[in-house]
């Protein structure tokens, strides 16, 4: 019993740690206090005098708990908290008093408090009562994901933090990946639906310096128009009918951590520019309220679609691209990743053989080769409902893998194959060789050498 005690304070030891701390009270000698008791044990303590001093400490910065005195000159710790959450924006607060009165308590928690602490204090006591504000704090955005995480999941679907593939190209990716994973900078990733985005925005969370902290997915093609502000930004209490209380957004939600916004390009011009302002300053304000709270989050977007057109033909906004695409990692179509097919396959085995209670199938040379040969249009969803149907009934239904008068086809050279689908493509685009290049999944560098080589 000790030892699991022993875990326990150490855990909370630990979560205590990473953080900051606002102190307000009038008397300098209980400021001292509570900031050498504090100072060891927490990230950050910042002290204010009164409450002016403590407004402007909540504009300037995030704090994870408030240590407020209720009697101070002027006016009462209890009435000015009361004003902040009608402002919105306030964080965690223990009420500090040395009146122990039930009326005072209540007029505490209606104010917005979460503990109440009397004075005289020990520095135990005091450490405790953070320790509990902060595990409720914890408690309530990990209930918050994980509604959030259950609205989003898709039946049959397992979202996995490892980019898995021995291909060039993900191997590539994977190095950037790894170059840029503790870098803040927001980071783009573009590709055909079903290409592994939503995989490769985990893998780089997991492997970064933000990995304990919440991975938060957001799909904007999901959200309605007129809710989308509420679900990012969070809302006071009372902004419409049935909000009887304040809502954390899902970018709050994220602190600490990593936010993907998948389907980016489906956000419509107000949200557009709201994301922009976040992007830039670092500041969410929730919907009625008057305070912004700073946020500390990576931002990895992505979309399937080509924003360079959608910003050309005005359904994007230029500012917002030219934002988000310092960092671009496209992810390449299944096709054109040659035997990563094979290795995804049989991770869909073992996984949905498992989940679904079915015998395993072995993956024979006549299944192998009609894997590799088909194109995968829908990339690597594609795969996964092929390899569910085929455990459900038993055998790999090979006939519904590419056209059977495929094979009577005249077989031509490679390279005039290859000519033909970038000269083609190019076509398609306009003759914009980076777009040509994002939608056959290769490098600009391989559709200048090739069509140098061709004289053009």
């Amino acid at each position: 019993m000790e030892e699991a005690d022993t875990r326990q304070d150490g855990h909370l030891t630990e979560a205590l740690a990473q953080a900051s701390i606002l102190v307000v009270d009038d008397e300098p000698g209980m400021r001292n206090f509570l900031v050498k008791t504090l100072a060891p044990h927490c990230r950050t303590v910042v002290e204010a005098a009164n409450t002016d001093e403590a407004a402007a400490q909540l504009s300037a910065r995030h704090f994870d708990i408030m240590l407020l005195d209720n009697v101070m000159p002027g006016r009462k710790g209890l009435d000015w908290l009361a004003e902040q959450n009608t402002k919105g924006g306030v964080t965690d607060v223990i009420m500090v008093t040395a009146y122990a009165d039930l009326e005072t308590a209540i007029a505490a928690m209606r104010a917005g408090a979460s503990d109440f602490l009397l004075k005289p204090f020990r520095s135990n006591q005091l450490l405790n009562a953070l320790r509990r504000c902060q595990q409720t704090a914890m408690l309530r955005r990990e209930n918050r994901l994980l509604r959030h995480e259950l609205d989003q999941f898709d039946l049959g679907r397992r979202q996995r933090n490892r980019l898995l593939g021995t291909s060039p190209e993900i191997s590539a990716i994977r190095d950037t990946l790894d170059r840029v994973k503790d870098v803040d900078t927001p980071l783009l990733i573009t590709g055909p639906s079903g290409s592994g985005k939503e995989v490769a925005a985990r893998h780089l969370h997991a492997a970064s310096a933000r990995a304990r902290h919440p991975f938060v997915p957001i799909n904007c093609a999901t959200i309605p128009s007129d809710m989308i502000e509420v679900e990012l930004y969070g809302h006071a209490a009372g902004i419409h009918p049935g909000a009887t209380t304040a809502r954390e957004g899902l970018l709050v939600s994220a602190q600490g951590g990593t936010v993907f916004i998948d389907e980016v390009a489906e956000l419509d011009a107000p949200a557009q520019s709201a994301l922009l302002r976040v992007l830039e300053d670092g500041l969410v304000r929730p919907v009625g309220t008057e305070r912004s709270l700073q946020l500390d989050a990576r931002f990895i977007l992505a979309t399937s679609k080509s924003l360079e057109q959608e910003v050309a033909e005005g359904r994007f906004r230029a500012d917002l691209f030219f934002r988000i695409d310092v960092l671009n990692i496209q992810m390449p179509p299944l096709a054109h990743r040659g035997t990563d097919v094979l290795e995804l396959a049989e991770m869909y085995l073992n996984d949905l053989s498992q989940r679904l209670g079915l015998t395993r199938l072995e993956i024979d040379p006549p299944v192998r080769a009609a894997m590799l040969r088909h194109d995968w249009p829908g990339n690597i969803r594609e795969l996964r409902n092929f390899i569910e149907r085929s455990l459900i009934f038993g055998h790999f239904p090979l006939e519904t893998l590419g056209d059977k008068s495929a094979s009577a086809a005249p077989i031509e050279p490679l390279d005039q194959v290859e000519r033909r689908q970038i000269l083609r493509a190019l076509e398609a685009v306009g003759g914009n060789r980076t777009e040509a290049a994002r939608r056959l999944g290769v490098s600009r560098k391989t559709i200048d050498r090739k069509c140098a080589a061709w004289g053009l």
